[in-house]
Parts: structure tokens; C-alpha cells; sequence
């Protein structure tokens, strides 16, 4: 992964026919964007020559091309089959049909997780013989630390943009359509309505050390979570995902700790890292930077891997058909055949994907504000061509 990856740094550009080329830098000259906060490069897979770049180094604000880096680096470190589990615990002891002491709630980190979940779960305790319990049901979001928002975040993207962020969100900590505060709280209250008796009182804590597993469930594979990450461009899932591979990786439930393994799996991708950085998973910070040649990189990384490659590929949207794109290049050559990650803030508009089988591409435009209807249309032009 890392010789394909290193590809477009080895072999030196083919110069694209004038016709060509004079083309794609006119679909990238749009109203409101300066061409000096435009990146874009082309890469052949099959003559493995860059075919066209303009600043491919430039450091730019990526937006939502960051969550990119986020499923190669997930699918990568986890596998793309890996389950996030969530958990009843028990601390004491079942006594003729009664658990004399608190359940314990323990979430890892599933974005999915929902009501149906903690059903199971609950039927699961009643298969083991648990019909009432002398005690409280105690959340538990340890796993992860108990920040609510991405580092560099705008105060208005607080539910906006994300949910609070936590190791134990239930229903993406929605009641009643409106999103919560405290996820895990509401999670454990949630769980009391399936079956368990009502009076029990719902607290925050942590499992006791003795605490035993009583219960389990777990999510979809990974793959399909990566999918519903960047066809849909879900900022929850991805800074989730985030703080997972920092716990599982680095022993922290933290952004910090999963960005740092998100780096570091491009490095050892052979990506060239200047003019990168990952400060979030969801690219909604102020701080994340990327170059086109780095995304370029770590697609033909990605897509050559003989482990992620099919979950990665799959995981984006489909020009014309699905996702973000739905509504995008719905007419040929590109309908159907254009598969890209998407990304919009205020200050930033970028795609960056595959052109068929043959061609990679990324096109990041930056602005202050960014005229993305603008920004669409000549990228949407320049993945035509």
C-alpha cells in the first residue's frame, strides 16, 4: 500500500494534451474562488502518471475529505468485519430471579446503537434468569472521555452538526426529536422501558473492577458503519470513530489519541504528510489541513489494498445514484461511473474520489466564505471531463 500510495511522488507528470488541460483549469475557474485556494491533481492508474495538478501541495481546509482518512485508518486498524459491542455488567449476585445490585451499562463506542439494541439486551438478562433487580442501572461511557464536541469547533455545531459525542449515545441521543445533553444518562433510562422495572433510578458511573457480564449485543461490521459515514457524510459516526481508534490503539477514548493514529496511518501509507493535519475526524475544526496530493495518495493507497480496498471503494457515494451525490452529475459520462467523498463548510468545498477504474482525482477549493454552489458546479465539471 505504501509503493502505491508513494506513486504519485516517484513517477514525474505526463503533461495532459493542451485541449485537456486548458478544459479542466476552466471547470475549476469558478465565480467567488481564487484559483490560489484551488488544488487539484489526476492521477492514471493504468500509466501510474499524474495527468494534470495545479498546487497539488497547497495546505487547504479539507471539510468533510477528511472523514477519507478516517475509514482507510478504521478499516485498516479494526477490520473492516470488527463489531463495536455494548454491554450489561452486574455488580453482585442473582438470587432467585432477582439481581441484588446495580446493572451496569457499559457502551464502547457504537454510533449505531439504538432502542431495538437495548430490547435484546434486556431479553438477554430475562434469558439468564433476571426477572427483577434490587438496585440502579448505571451508565457507563469510560471507554471514551467525556468531551461533547471536536476540538476547534464552531459553538454552533454543538447538535447542529453532531451529537454530543460519547462512548454510550442511544438513538444518536435523540428524545422525542429533540437531542440530549447527557447521551449516556438518557441511554440508561431508555434501557429501563423494555422490561426492566421502572422504578429502578438511572445514575453516570463506572463498573466496579468484579464487575461480570450479563449481556451482550453488538453492531453491524465496521464496513457497512464506514459506509453510512461518507455516503451520507455523518460527522457523528466519523469523530466516534475517531475516539475508537484511540482507545483501541493507544489505550485513550480521545480525539487527540485518534488523530494521532489517523497520522501515523498515513505515514505509514508512504502519504506525503506535509501540509496535513488531523485535528478532528469529521473535518468541521478550523485546524484540519490537506494537500490534493496527499488525498490522491492515500485513494490510490486505499484502493489498491487487497484487505480494505473493496469496503473503502464502497464506501463512497455514487455520482448520480446515492449519498451526497445523489443529486450530483446525474447525467453521463460521469452518472454511475464517479465515486467521491464530498466535503462543504463555510470555508471549504472539496471532492475527491475515483473516475472509473482508471483515474484518481481530489479538487479542493477554500474560501472566506466559499460560493459552494459555485464550487460544485466546477467540480462537478472537472470530474466530467
Amino acid at each position: 500500500a505504501a509503493v502505491a500510495a508513494a506513486a504519485v511522488a516517484a513517477f514525474a507528470p505526463q503533461a495532459a494534451s493542451a485541449s485537456l488541460a486548458g478544459s479542466l483549469n476552466r471547470a475549476l475557474r469558478v465565480q467567488g474562488v481564487s484559483p490560489t485556494a484551488t488544488a487539484a491533481l489526476v492521477f492514471d492508474l493504468d500509466t501510474s502518471t499524474v495527468v494534470y495538478q495545479s498546487h497539488p501541495g497547497l495546505s487547504l481546509s479539507p471539510a468533510s475529505n477528511e472523514k477519507l482518512a478516517v475509514a482507510v485508518a478504521a478499516l485498516d486498524e479494526l477490520g473492516p468485519s470488527f463489531r463495536i459491542p455494548t454491554e450489561v455488567l452486574g455488580e453482585g449476585a442473582l438470587v432467585e430471579g432477582t439481581w441484588l445490585g446495580n446493572l451496569v451499562l457499559k457502551g464502547y463506542g457504537d454510533p449505531t446503537l439504538s432502542r431495538g439494541d437495548l430490547t435484546r439486551l434486556v431479553l438477554k438478562l430475562k434469558a439468564a434468569g433476571i426477572e427483577q433487580v434490587a438496585g440502579r442501572v448505571i451508565a457507563d461511557e469510560s471507554f471514551f472521555d467525556r468531551r461533547r464536541m471536536g476540538p476547534g469547533w464552531k459553538p454552533s455545531f454543538y447538535k447542529e452538526e453532531s451529537p454530543p459525542l460519547s462512548a454510550l449515545v442511544v438513538d444518536r441521543g435523540k428524545v422525542r426529536r429533540r437531542v440530549v445533553d447527557d447521551p449516556a444518562l438518557m441511554a440508561a433510562k431508555a434501557f429501563r422501558k423494555p422490561g426492566l422495572p421502572r422504578v429502578l433510578i438511572a445514575v453516570t458511573g463506572v463498573a466496579a473492577p468484579d464487575a461480570v457480564p450479563l449481556a451482550r449485543v453488538v453492531s453491524a461490521p465496521l464496513a457497512l458503519i464506514v459506509r453510512r459515514m461518507n455516503r451520507d457524510s455523518d460527522n457523528f459516526v466519523a469523530e466516534v470513530l475517531v475516539k475508537q481508534l484511540g482507545a483501541r490503539e493507544r489505550g485513550q477514548g480521545t480525539t487527540a489519541a485518534g488523530a494521532a493514529v489517523i497520522f501515523q496511518e498515513l505515514v505509514d501509507r508512504g502519504v506525503t504528510t506535509a501540509g496535513v493535519r488531523i485535528v478532528d475526524g469529521s473535518g468541521l475544526s478550523r485546524g484540519d489541513r490537506f494537500t490534493a496530493r496527499a488525498l490522491a495518495e492515500l485513494l490510490i493507497s486505499a484502493k489498491s489494498d487487497a484487505v480494505i480496498g473493496t469496503a473503502f471503494v464502497a464506501s463512497l457515494p455514487v455520482a448520480g445514484v446515492n449519498g451526497t451525490l445523489e443529486d450530483r452529475m446525474e447525467r453521463p459520462p460521469a452518472r454511475g461511473i464517479v465515486l467521491a467523498k464530498t466535503g462543504t463548510t463555510t470555508r471549504a468545498s472539496t471532492l475527491s474520489g475515483y473516475a472509473g477504474r482508471r483515474y484518481v482525482f481530489s479538487v479542493l477549493m477554500n474560501g472566506s466564505p466559499i460560493p459552494w454552489w459555485h464550487a460544485r458546479n466546477g467540480q462537478d465539471r472537472f470530474a466530467q471531463l
